[in-house]
């Protein structure tokens, strides 16, 4: 009786062994792939920085300025001035589309009577 409490107590042992190592395993796998997560984020936000930079690069003021004196005769892009806007009486916004699939006047007024007969038959 007690080699066999021994033999169970040491497949007990190895069965936890077996899953205590496999845990630790895939608890290192997650962890790499984790810091390989982490470093692709911080990959990326250097690259959007060095974007940012070169796009506040490339917008210069002075830099489209000379753009566009270059290109004036193909382009014809002026300075925009308040004379370039509209007014806000000029916008043509379009009618509200009318609503008739809501309120069905033939519904409507067959629940009103059916209403005022009950009522009727309730209150004397």
């Amino acid at each position: 009786m007690r080699s066999l409490l021994y033999l169970c107590t040491a497949l007990g042992v190895i069965a936890l062994a077996a899953w205590a190592y496999r845990e630790n395993h895939m608890t290192q796998q997650a962890m790499n792939a984790q810091r390989a997560l982490e470093r692709e984020i911080v990959a990326l936000n250097e690259a959007l920085s060095i974007q940012r930079a070169e796009w506040a690069y490339l917008n210069r003021p002075d830099r489209l300025r000379e753009l566009v004196d270059l290109n004036f005769e193909r382009l014809k892009l002026v300075p925009i001035t308040g004379t370039h806007f509209g007014e806000i009486g000029q916008v043509a916004y379009p009618m509200p589309a009318a609503r008739t699939d809501v309120f069905d006047t033939i519904e409507l007024s067959g629940e009103i009577e059916q209403l005022s007969a009950y009522a009727e038959e309730v209150l004397p």
